[in-house]
C-alpha cells in the first residue's frame, strides 16, 4: 500500500513500552522495552478503521531481545501454495535455511548444538522440542494472568520463546473465556481461549518451514506428544501457586480451577482482582468471616449495568432477521458471508440482555454470593487437606499467602489504565506514563513511592493543564480497581 509509511505512533508504542515492561516484571519471558521516544512529525491514522482519521505524533520504542527472528522467518522459504498461488521470496533457497537454522541453534541453544554437534536430523529434533515446550509454558504464563495477544500469527512467534510484538492486546477484566482483545478480530481466531491452539498451530507450520532439515514425520510426533502435555502441567503448576495449594498435588485440583474459572464467568467477577483477594480467604468457618470474604468476592463481580453494557446486542435486529431468513432459504450463501457461531452468538446475547432488563442488583448479589458460596466450600475442603499434610498449620499459612502473593498481582495494565496515561501523553504530559511504569515494576506489592513520582512529575511543570483535567476526571478509582464502566467502550484494533 502507498499509505503504508512504516512509522509507529505515540498511543501505540507507549502501550508496548507499558506493556512489555509489565510483562517482564511479571516474570513472563517477554522482548524489553529501553525508551521511548516522540516526536513533532506527524502521521495521519484511522484508528478504528472507520473512515474518521486523525494526526498523531511519530514515535519510536526501543526493543531489546536476544533475537528478533521468529517463526515466520524461516517461512521466506515456501513453496508455492496450491490453493493461494503464493510462495516465500526465497523459495529453494535451502542454503539460507541450513545457515538460519545453524546460527539460531548454536548462538541460542549451544546446549543443543554441543549435545548432538554429529547428527544434524538429532540436533533439529531436540531444538524443535525445545522450542515447543518453551511456547507450550509461555502461552500458559499468559493464560495464568489474562493476558490476550490479539495477533498471533506465526510472524509474532518468538523463536527463543518470547513474547514479542504488542499490538492489539490486553489484559482480560471480566472473566469471559471467549474475550477476544483485538477490535478487527471479527471471528474471534485469537480469543482468549483459543490462544493456547492457535500457538500449537503455529508450531505446525514452524515444522513445515523446517522440512527437509527435520522430516515432518518427526517434528509431527514431537509436537503431538510434548505441547499439550508441557501446557497442562504448566498451567496447573502455575494455578496451583494462585490457589495456594502448596502442599500436595492432587488430581482433582484440575477440577477445582475449571470450578473457578466458571464460577468467575457465571458471577462477571474480575480476573485479577479475585485471585488477588483469594489471598485473605479463612480456613476456618466462622460466618461472620465467611460473609465479609463473600462481600469482598462479590465487590469484584459485574454489576447490572456493566452487564448490560457486555451483552447489548450488537447486531441491527433487521440485519438479524434477515441474516437468519437467509440462513434458512440459501446455506450456501450464508456460509459465505456469515458464520454461524456469530449469530447463535448474537441471540445468546440478546436473550441474556432482555434477562438483565428483569434482574435486580440485590437478586445479582444474591445469586453471585450463593455461587462463590459453593466454589468457597470446595476450596476449604482442598485447603483443609493441606493443613493435614502439615505439622504447623500457622507457618504453613503464612508460606500459602506468601507464595499466593508473589503470583496473584495486584496491578496489570489494564486498557483504561493504559488510555489514563496515552491521553496525558498526547496533552504533552509524561508524568503518567512514568507513574504507571512505577506500578507495573511492582505488580505483586502496594506500590509504595507512588505519591513521590506524582510530585515529583509535578515539580518538573510537565503536568499540562488540559491533560491534568481529563485525567482529574478519570483517574480518581485506584488502578489496582476493576476498571470504570467508561473503559467498557475502549476499543483497541
Amino acid at each position: 500500500l502507498l499509505s503504508s509509511d512504516g512509522r509507529k505512533v505515540l498511543r501505540s508504542s507507549i502501550r508496548e513500552f507499558l506493556c512489555s515492561e509489565a510483562m517482564f516484571h511479571l516474570g513472563i519471558p517477554t522482548t524489553r522495552a529501553g525508551t521511548c521516544v516522540t516526536s513533532d512529525s506527524k502521521v495521519v491514522r484511522d484508528v478504528f478503521y472507520d473512515g474518521n482519521p486523525k494526526s498523531e505524533r511519530c514515535t519510536v520504542v526501543l526493543r531489546i531481545a536476544s533475537t528478533f527472528i521468529r517463526f515466520g522467518s524461516f517461512e521466506i522459504f515456501k513453496p508455492t501454495d496450491e490453493y493461494t498461488g503464493r510462495k516465500g521470496p526465497s523459495v529453494n533457497r535451502n542454503d539460507i535455511r541450513i545457515q538460519m537454522l545453524d546460527y539460531v541453534i548454536s548462538t541460542f541453544y549451544p546446549e543443543i548444538q554441543e549435545a548432538y554437534s554429529d547428527n544434524s536430523i538429532q540436533r533439529n529434533a531436540a531444538f524443535f522440542k525445545e522450542i515447543t515446550k518453551r511456547t507450550a509454558r509461555l502461552v500458559a504464563e499468559w493464560q495464568c494472568v489474562g493476558f490476550c495477544h490479539g495477533v498471533l500469527n506465526t510472524d509474532n512467534m518468538s523463536i527463543v520463546g518470547l513474547t514479542i510484538d504488542y499490538g492489539p492486546f490486553g489484559f482480560m477484566d471480566r472473566y469471559d473465556p471467549e474475550h477476544i482483545c483485538n477490535g478487527s478480530d471479527n471471528t474471534g481466531r485469537y480469543a482468549y481461549n483459543k490462544q493456547p491452539e492457535i500457538c500449537k498451530w503455529n508450531l505446525g507450520k514452524l515444522a513445515e518451514a523446517l522440512v527437509p532439515e527435520l522430516p515432518l514425520e518427526i517434528s509431527e510426533l514431537i509436537l503431538e506428544e510434548e505441547y499439550d502435555a508441557e501446557f497442562e502441567k504448566h498451567y496447573l503448576q502455575k494455578m496451583r501457586k494462585k490457589l495456594g495449594l502448596i502442599q500436595l498435588e492432587l488430581e482433582e485440583d484440575s477440577k477445582l480451577v475449571s470450578e473457578l474459572l466458571e464460577t468467575m464467568h457465571l458471577t462477571g467477577g474480575d480476573f485479577t482482582n479475585i485471585f488477588y483477594s483469594l489471598s485473605s480467604f479463612s480456613v476456618d468457618s466462622d460466618p461472620s468471616k465467611l460473609e465479609d470474604f463473600l462481600d469482598e468476592l462479590t465487590s469484584q463481580c459485574a454489576s447490572v449495568e456493566e452487564l448490560k453494557v457486555a451483552f447489548k446486542p450488537q447486531m441491527d435486529p433487521r440485519q438479524l432477521s434477515m441474516m437468519l431468513m437467509l440462513a434458512q432459504s440459501n446455506p450456501q450463501l450464508f456460509a459465505l458471508i456469515g458464520t454461524k457461531a456469530n449469530i447463535n452468538k448474537e441471540l445468546e446475547r440478546i436473550e441474556q440482555f432482555s434477562k438483565l432488563q428483569q434482574l435486580t442488583a440485590a437478586d445479582l448479589l444474591s445469586r453471585n454470593k450463593r455461587h462463590w458460596k459453593e466454589w468457597l466450600e470446595k476450596y476449604r475442603v482442598r485447603l483443609q487437606k493441606e493443613i493435614e499434610s502439615v505439622s504447623d498449620a500457622d507457618a504453613w499459612n503464612t508460606d500459602r499467602v506468601k507464595v499466593m502473593n508473589s503470583n496473584n498481582p495486584k496491578y496489570i495494565l489494564r486498557n483504561y489504565i493504559a488510555q489514563n496515561a496515552i491521553e496525558a501523553a498526547e496533552n504533552g504530559d509524561f508524568s503518567e506514563v512514568r507513574n504507571v511504569l512505577k506500578l507495573l515494576e511492582n505488580p505483586f506489592q502496594e506500590a509504595e513511592g507512588l505519591r513521590e513520582v506524582k510530585e515529583d512529575a509535578e515539580e518538573e511543570g510537565a503536568t499540562a493543564t488540559a491533560a491534568a483535567c481529563a485525567q482529574e476526571t478519570r483517574s480518581r478509582l485506584p488502578y489496582c480497581s476493576k476498571p470504570p464502566l467508561w473503559a467498557s467502550e475502549l476499543c483497541v484494533t
